[in-house]
């Protein structure tokens, strides 16, 4: 696996796909998405308002994988 795609839901309404390239691939697509969700994003709210938050107020994090 080369690369990280993050699933971005931008308050908009636009679905984007935010692109990261590993330096040296890995075979943690798991381990290195979450860790990133983590630093770029916080888990807050509550009944259907909860989820990943983006940190710089774009939107939320709807998933990730690898390829």
């Amino acid at each position: 696996m080369k690369y990280l795609i993050l699933l971005v839901l931008l308050f908009d309404g636009t679905l984007i796909e935010e692109r990261l390239k590993f330096n040296s691939p890995t075979d943690d697509c798991f381990g290195w998405g979450q860790a990133h969700v983590e630093v770029i994003a916080t888990y807050g709210g509550s009944g259907a308002k909860q989820g990943w938050y983006l940190n710089d107020g774009r939107g939320t994090i709807q998933g990730f994988y690898c390829e």
